[in-house]
């Protein structure tokens, strides 16, 4: 699946593809703003608990027990696991060896994973007119990141980090493959019909993936970096916290939920080009640095993958 052949893109889904990107760019601007704060993986663990808390009020129904969660717990400790667990954790370490620049540029690398997953797991054909799309976005985007120099592009060097990163946009793929592809039966419909039991129930999977993974970091930090284990209390960090429990997590994983099911996954992704896009103009901004012309020129090309993606 490609795209939804009968999905149009409506003011509505317009804005439900754009919001995500737009929250996505303000999280790796947090995220790299919080190194030397909080321990990444303990960042994410934090900022998950938050979105839990935020949302046991009014979803809280289906951790009761008999809740179908607790028949289903394997599809949600998988979605747990990759979208939860895994995909920020490893962009907040990713951020730890490697530039924002390196890390939005290998993030941009998802559409391509998208395709791949899509046509050998999926069958999902891949269309001319979609691959051409995604070339122009992800030229868009190149243009962007490297300021319109591409002396600048071909400079870049891969660092861990880059890697880590690739890694996350991997998972991110296959993580919207199965929001899109469920096998039948494995999403009960009373808590699909709840976006906020729906992701609830992803979250509370999550957070034991993320503790996991918290423990281990506290038990290794010490032995690879001392200065490494330990957080600086105050308000930045509860800002930082405040904004990536209730921007990137609530916000951006409702509508990325459902702007994939409207579009599908492979049309969602040429949209998330648009978050080093967003990323850039808030760097800018953050520098008192005004938008330049490789910024309008990155923006139509992202644009223009995007419309051509589109077309029916």
């Amino acid at each position: 699946m490609f795209a939804n052949p009968s999905a149009r893109l409506t003011p509505t889904t317009l804005a439900l593809l754009i919001l995500p990107p737009l929250m996505w760019a303000g999280n790796a601007v947090v995220g790299r703003m919080m190194q030397g704060i909080v321990p990444p993986l303990t960042l994410n663990f934090l900022r998950w608990s938050l979105a839990f808390a935020m949302l046991l009020p009014i979803a809280g129904w289906v951790l009761r027990p008999g809740s179908p969660l607790w028949t289903h717990w394997r599809r949600f400790a998988l979605l747990g696991l990759l979208g939860v667990g895994l995909y920020n954790a490893l962009q907040y370490l990713a951020l730890k060896t490697s530039t924002p620049m390196n890390v939005t540029l290998v993030a941009s690398s998802t559409p391509v994973w998208m395709l791949l997953l899509g046509r050998l797991f999926y069958g999902a054909a891949v269309s001319r007119r979609a691959a051409i799309g995604a070339v122009l976005s992800l030229a868009g985007v190149a243009v962007v990141l490297s300021r319109g120099d591409w002396a600048q592009l071909q400079a870049v060097q891969l660092v861990p980090g880059d890697a880590w990163m690739l890694l996350a946009s991997l998972l991110w793929a296959w993580y919207s493959w199965l929001l899109a592809k469920p096998k039948p039966g494995s999403e009960p419909s009373a808590i699909k019909a709840d976006w906020s039991a729906f992701l609830l129930a992803q979250i509370v999977m999550g957070l034991g993936w993320s503790s996991m993974m918290t423990a281990g970091e506290w038990w290794l930090l010490p032995a690879l970096d001392e200065g490494a284990s330990h957080i600086v209390w105050g308000w930045p960090l509860v800002a930082g916290l405040i904004f990536v429990a209730i921007g990137p997590s609530l916000l951006a994983y409702r509508c990325w939920g459902a702007a994939v099911s409207r579009v599908g996954p492979a049309m969602a992704s040429v949209f998330s080009n648009l978050t080093p896009l967003f990323a850039a103009l808030m760097s800018a901004t953050l520098l008192n640095e005004p938008p330049r012309a490789y910024h309008a020129l990155g923006f139509v090309l992202i644009v223009g993958g995007i419309l051509v993606s589109s077309r029916r």
